[in-house]
């Protein structure tokens, strides 16, 4: 079941770097979500299903960011002071009885303090980044680009949701960080680089050009 309605506005009424604060839901996971990025959820705890519910009644998002310290489902826990902020775009009663949800990333976000409602949700006060330039893949990072148009089709339907743009710097980066089996700490820290070109220079330097023309199946 598909959720209704229009796509909702940003939650920050403007894009610049301005320090306006905006208050969302949070939801610390062992995830980095990136803009634009594909997240599947398995919703079980009281505060999530009551937090998703208000987020498809009123069109609204909420935070993922990556925890730190503490564990993903009951107690506390402590995330990383970048995220960003999820948009519901499909759910499901699954097998199991829980709720399937499948969110889309919408734009990152920094952390300025975060409180905690009497039934343990989290509320963050976050200050909105701003959105990655768009710029051209640097010619030395194509190969990169053909593995990534090699692995996506075999991750489908996970990314029918995602825009497809293999000559955005930006949107390449994202999609190989997610998709590449790095630590999540080093996911988190390729979230947290601002330019999308220095992102896809780390990238370079993990995955080889060597390694990729040595599979027949990206020549």
């Amino acid at each position: 079941m598909k959720a209704r309605g229009e796509e909702p506005a940003p939650q920050s009424p403007a894009d610049s770097a301005s320090a306006v604060l905006t208050r969302i839901p949070l939801f610390p996971l062992n995830a980095v979500l990136f803009p634009e990025g594909p997240l599947k959820l398995r919703i079980f705890e009281a505060r999530y299903v009551d937090m998703i519910g208000r987020c498809l009644r009123e069109g609204t998002s909420f935070g993922i960011a990556l925890i730190v310290e503490g564990v993903e489902a009951g107690g506390e826990a402590q995330a990383a002071s970048i995220g960003t902020s999820a948009r519901i775009v499909d759910f499901e009663k699954l097998q199991d009885g829980l709720l399937g949800v499948t969110a889309l990333g919408e734009r990152s976000f920094e952390i300025r303090s975060v409180s905690r409602q009497p039934d343990g949700l989290n509320v963050a006060t976050v200050e909105w980044l701003p959105a990655a330039a768009a710029l051209p893949v640097p010619a030395d990072c194509e190969y990169l680009v053909r593995l990534l148009q090699h692995a996506l089709p075999q991750l489908a339907p996970i990314y029918d949701f995602t825009p497809i743009r293999y000559d955005d710097a930006a949107w390449v980066s994202a999609r190989l960080v997610e998709i590449l089996p790095l630590p999540l700490d080093e996911k988190q820290h390729c979230l947290e680089m601002q330019d999308p070109l220095q992102r896809l220079d780390h990238l370079r330097m993990r995955v080889k050009v060597e390694a990729v023309e040595q599979e027949k199946d990206l020549q």
